[in-house]
């Protein structure tokens, strides 16, 4: 019987920065550990006056790129703990809707905390967003013309801060479904 090679199994994975007034998202693709910029953009929210109805859109859009893209693995940056407390509750629940849609498609989540992720990518947790984005555009081999799509390029530093972590948990990226797992009593 002849030896048959085994292809190497592609791998999608979706990146998100939530935020309430410009949710930013990447899509990149892993084939042999070699990383593909598939699409990154923003979703714009600031236009919608209710925040109900930026939920919604929200929803809506992730529900649409996974749809379209079908990512394996969906990798989202925590909220960090501002100044105010209204805009992290909010930020908080634009994090939850996007969750929501991933877990409505049953794919899996995993969160990265902000330093983490920039750590990841360019090995400095401090890093500025000009920096991340630079790296990102080595790494990935495509160029930004503006300033406008920073929050895109922080998407996608999620999802390569993913592939990098290589879908492992650690003490600042949690599995949503370890913790269902590993916590059934809490969940009904």
């Amino acid at each position: 019987m002849p030896h048959v090679k085994q292809l190497p199994k592609e791998k999608i994975i979706l990146g998100i920065d939530p935020g309430t007034s410009i949710m930013g998202y990447g899509l990149i693709v892993v084939k042999a550990s070699q990383l593909g910029l598939i699409q990154y953009g923003v979703i714009h929210l600031a236009k919608y006056a209710n925040h109900e109805i930026k939920l919604g859109k929200i929803f809506e859009r992730m529900l649409g790129l996974i749809d379209e893209y079908h990512p394996d693995e969906v990798a989202l940056e925590a909220p960090f703990y501002g100044k105010n407390i209204q805009s992290m509750l909010k930020l908080g629940r634009a994090q939850g809707v996007a969750m929501a849609a991933a877990l409505y498609r049953d794919i899996p989540i995993t969160e990265y905390a902000p330093k983490k992720v920039k750590q990841s990518v360019t090995g400095n947790g401090n890093a500025s967003k000009e920096q991340v984005a630079a790296m990102l555009q080595h790494l990935l081999k495509f160029s930004v013309a503006t300033n406008e799509l920073m929050d895109a390029t922080d998407g996608l530093a999620v999802a390569v801060c993913h592939h990098f972590q290589n879908g492992r948990s650690s003490s600042t990226g949690k599995s949503w479904k370890a913790f269902l797992s590993e916590n059934p009593g809490r969940v009904k």
